[in-house]
């Protein structure tokens, strides 16, 4: 079964180095036939939340917001891909996931957790499945971990080690069953 995925990215800094895990992660999904959406707050810019994407009038959200929401809407399930900002996701991310609520519910979420250290950002990874279950999107119980990533993927996210191929596939695959799942339930109807 081919899925829609939203793959949400938080960094904004100028020498990023997370934006290679998010094209290692997006070509891999596309060599499954999935159709990805990548929502990068350096290309796509929100406001600080004042105000939630759900608290504008039908057309009338800010053109960034609204392709947001349409992407959100559009998924199947989730990647978070972050890093770890003194034992926490960046703010770029906070930002963008709090500006929407509905269009998360009763769908997957997988994050992936990177960092320059020897940690691969599993310090933010454990906040940030408390702030996706909040969301309406649990995580899936897999995270993948991405350390010292300026040196396990090349500029074009290609993986420099085997090794994490196959973590990232066995991820991807526990992802993908649970998108199925929730899928053919969210298709019977849900609690509200």
């Amino acid at each position: 079964m081919k899925f829609k995925v939203s793959i949400l990215y938080g960094s904004v800094r100028e020498k990023r180095l997370g934006i290679r895990a998010v094209k290692f992660i997006d070509n891999l999904l596309q060599e499954r036939g999935h159709l990805t959406h990548i929502l990068d707050p350096m290309e796509i810019e929100l406001p600080l939340l004042n105000k939630m994407y759900k608290e504008y009038e039908a057309g009338s959200a800010p053109a960034s917001m609204q392709h947001i929401a349409d992407a959100l809407n559009d998924s199947d399930g989730f990647i978070i891909v972050t890093g770890e900002y003194n034992h926490s996701i960046p703010p770029a991310l906070k930002n963008m996931l709090d500006h929407f609520q509905k269009e998360y519910f009763f769908k997957p979420s997988a994050i992936a957790a990177y960092s320059a250290g020897q940690y691969g950002g599993m310090r933010a990874a454990v906040h940030l499945r408390a702030i996706l279950g909040e969301l309406g999107t649990p995580s899936i119980s897999s995270i993948v971990g991405y350390p010292k990533v300026q040196k396990i993927f090349d500029e074009e996210g290609k993986p420099l080690e085997e090794y994490y191929i196959k973590a990232t596939n066995k991820f991807l695959d526990e992802l993908e069953w649970y998108m199925e799942a929730l899928k053919a339930q969210r298709e019977k109807g849900t609690p509200y």
